[in-house]
This record gives C-alpha cells, structure tokens and sequence, in this order.
C-alpha cells in the first residue's frame, strides 16, 4: 500500500474514533485492492476497472456481505482522497453495487432466555456465567461493550452502567435487578477466593478470566462467546445462537411490550433509526405468525 492508504487508515483511527477490529478490515480490504491496483495509480482509475475487480471479487466466492463490505471500503476510501484533494474523480461515484438482502436477527423468545440464563452452576465460574448472560440481555450491549465493564463503570445504587460503545462513544445503560444481583454475587464470591488464595485480580475489570493459566486477567470476546455457545448447547440446542442474539433479543423483546423505537434506539446506541427499524420487522413477523395459527380465517 502507498501513503495515501496510510493516511486514510490513521484518519479512521485518530479523527473517526475506528475500532481496531474495523481498522484491520479495512487495512486488509485495502490491501487486497491495491494487489489489483499493481502499477496504476488511483488517479487514473475509471468506473471500468472497478467494475472489474468487483467481477474478481465475485469469482473468488466470496459472501455477498464480503464483497459488499471490500467495496463500502473503497467507497469511503476514494470519498476520502476526493475531500483532501488527492485526486479530482471518484471513480466510485458511477459503480452501482447490488443491495444486500436484510436478513432478520435471530431472535430467543422469553422462555429460551430465561433457561440460558438459569442454567450456569452457583461456583465462582458459574456466577461469573450468569453475570454476564444477565448483562448481555438486560443492557442490549454488544460483548466488546461488556468485556470491557469497569467496577466503577457500574452505579448499583443508580441501576445504570456506563458503556464505552462503537467510536469510543459513551453512553448510560439501565440495568436491571436481576443482572446486578447477579453481579453481586459473582463479585462477592469472587472476593472470597482471592482472598482465601490470597491473589490479587484485575482492580479495574468487572468480568475476569479464571482459567489457571489466565486467572486475573480481564476476559475476552471469544471467551462470552464460548460461554454462551456452552449454555446453548446445553439449554436450546438452536443454531447460531450467539451473545448478539441476546442484544437481538433484548431489542424485540422492549418492542413486543410496547417500548418506542427511539428509546430502544438510544439504549442498542445506534447512530441512525433505520439501523434499529429491522426489530420492528420482527416484532410484526412474530404477530402475523401469532394471527396466522390463531385466526379462523386467517
């Protein structure tokens, strides 16, 4: 890549507030691109050669989400270049990309929750287990929001969290009495154990990692997600079930029982309506099928 790419790649981190796993795609979408480029350079580019490499793109089979993403890259890209002046054209401008399909969110209904919340062991992992189930659906957050829960980033009097969220955006979540109660607990069992072995943790980190070779250590976002695919195993044994479903959940839940859209707007954090809009098209699938086996006429 060339010093255009670099100086792309350090806006979206230091002025847009990137996270580092948006960062790496979009470093490795660029790099793929500028392995077509070859010897061209991006001032001379033209609607026809990118209508190429979206053809390469698609003969390498990729997902249509992947092929989708690779071009919003460069769209955000050459928007870029055109704003500071790098080049005159966007050859960006004239491509038309086909619109993915929105697929709805899986969705548990309120039954399959609760027994995936219920079913860790009352042990310190298994509190810690449910602390974080708990979390997950009663705050909508996303599993990066949740790892990286502080102890003071929790009000228990107040009954709010403070998220750090997409963009390094804070914002204050309610939590309910159940996940905090749960919190408690794994933080009051937790404290035994340290104490009775005589440890030190993670001062700051609200949910730890308690493996023997990691023990202290803040957990990570594959470990939620082994917890949550261990629970599912074990309570609903449905398929790609995984710790978003529960923010899905948390989402068409609020809607089901008559929250407005913008509050649930404001708590998933979404910058823009439409991004929370797809719930309310599962809140009315889940009606229609509700009238579909109940009506006589239907």
């Amino acid at each position: 890549m060339d010093h255009y790419a670099d100086k792309f790649l350090t806006y979206l981190k230091v002025e847009r507030n990137y996270s580092r796993h948006t960062l790496i795609n979009y470093a490795h979408d660029l790099k793929d691109f500028y392995a077509f480029l070859e010897e061209k350079k991006l001032a001379d580019l033209d609607v026809i050669f990118l209508r190429k490499y979206l053809m390469v793109l698609k003969e390498k089979n990729l997902s249509k989400r992947s092929v989708a993403r690779k071009m919003a890259t460069l769209r955000t890209f050459f928007k870029f270049l055109i704003r500071e002046g790098y080049i005159k054209k966007n050859p960006m401008s004239a491509l038309r990309i086909p619109k993915l399909e929105k697929k709805l969110p899986m969705v548990l209904d309120e039954n399959e929750v609760s027994r995936l919340i219920e079913s860790p062991d009352n042990d310190l992992i298994g509190r810690r287990d449910r602390a974080i189930l708990e979390t997950l659906y009663s705050t909508g957050m996303r599993v990066s929001e949740v790892v990286q829960l502080s102890m003071e980033g929790v009000d228990f009097i107040g009954g709010v969290c403070r998220v750090v969220g997409k963009g390094s955006k804070e914002r204050i979540c309610p939590i309910g009495d159940r996940a905090l109660r749960s919190i408690r607990n794994y933080l009051e069992l937790r404290e035994m154990e340290d104490q009775r072995q005589k440890k030190k943790a993670n001062p700051r980190a609200l949910f730890l990692n308690h493996s023997p070779h990691q023990a202290g250590s803040r957990i990570t976002d594959r470990s939620v997600r082994r917890i949550v695919d261990r629970y599912v195993e074990k309570t609903c044994r449905r398929e790609n079930i995984s710790p978003h479903t529960l923010r899905h959940s948390f989402a068409t839940h609020l809607l089901n029982r008559g929250a407005d859209l913008r509050s649930v707007q404001e708590l998933l954090g979404h910058e823009n309506l439409s991004t929370t809009q797809i719930y309310t098209h599962v809140s009315t699938q889940r009606l229609k099928e509700a009238y579909d086996k109940a009506h006589p006429r239907a």
